[in-house]
């Protein structure tokens, strides 16, 4: 999210979608075959050992422990297999540029068309809405969404006391469990701001944003135990409710 350069563009970064990658690969063993009809058996087996559906899902499921689930509208994301179809070696951050409630809310809206996978509140509570496995649309650059796990943080870009220790700490915490997983580098090579993905219009995290300091907290805390994530905490809805409402409105994100 975040404030934005200029202009607003669509898609998952670039024009358009491209065409899934289960309809190449299974028209490509079509063409292979001749044109020779190939039996339903068959054409299950091969769907099936494609990336991208195949995986067995856990509902509720969190990739970082301690996290909540509350899930994005699927039009927000794309499903995958990270990173066995794509590498994941980046970390991107964002501003919510709004609530933390008015994130959750967009998120959940299926033309909104953008949304991360985690968000981190003030007080460094993290939600967690789109499962690492899947492509969120949170980048503004198809690559980079590919290859990348998107943050989004509650708060302005143009407040610095939008950053608290807590959210810092929090964020950290998240970010290098991240990088443990994906064997990511810490460095601003591979953990950068949503203004730094080529072709963005967007400013987050802006100049408030302390890298030196959350780079120091990600390498702590990637030295500390990493607790597990648990696979089947997911919220009541209740609480879902209770985390969908209030004020604010969220900028456009990173679909663009």
């Amino acid at each position: 999210m975040g404030a934005k350069k200029a202009g607003q563009s669509g898609g998952d970064g670039g024009a358009g979608r491209w065409p899934a990658r289960r309809a190449v690969l299974v028209g490509g063993a079509v063409a292979v075959a001749g044109g020779a009809v190939l039996w339903h058996d068959e054409l299950a087996r091969l769907w099936a050992a494609l990336p991208g559906e195949g995986r067995p899902r856990v509902a509720g499921a969190v990739d970082f422990a301690g996290a909540r689930w509350v899930a994005a509208s699927p039009a927000n994301y794309r499903r995958a297999d990270r990173p066995e179809d794509y590498a994941v070696d980046r970390v991107v951050i964002h501003v919510t540029q709004g609530s933390y409630a008015s994130a959750v809310k967009v998120f959940q809206d299926p033309g909104h068309q953008a949304a991360a996978h985690y968000i981190v509140r003030a007080d460094g509570h993290v939600t967690q809405m789109i499962r690492e496995l899947d492509v969120a649309f949170h980048a503004g650059n198809r690559e980079y969404n590919e290859r990348s796990v998107g943050i989004e943080h509650e708060g302005f870009v143009e407040k610095a006391s939008s950053f608290t220790d807590a959210m810092y700490a929090g964020s950290a915490r998240l970010t290098a469990g991240i990088c443990g997983r994906y064997g990511i580098p810490v460095d601003r090579e591979h953990i950068i701001g949503h203004v730094e993905v080529p072709g963005t219009d967007h400013t987050d995290p802006g100049p408030y944003w302390d890298w030196d300091r959350y780079l120091r907290l990600v390498r702590r805390a990637r030295t500390a135990p990493t607790p597990r994530a648990s696979p089947t905490a997911h919220p009541s809805s209740a609480e879902r409710t209770t985390h969908a409402s209030g004020t604010g409105r969220a900028e456009h994100t990173g679909r663009t």
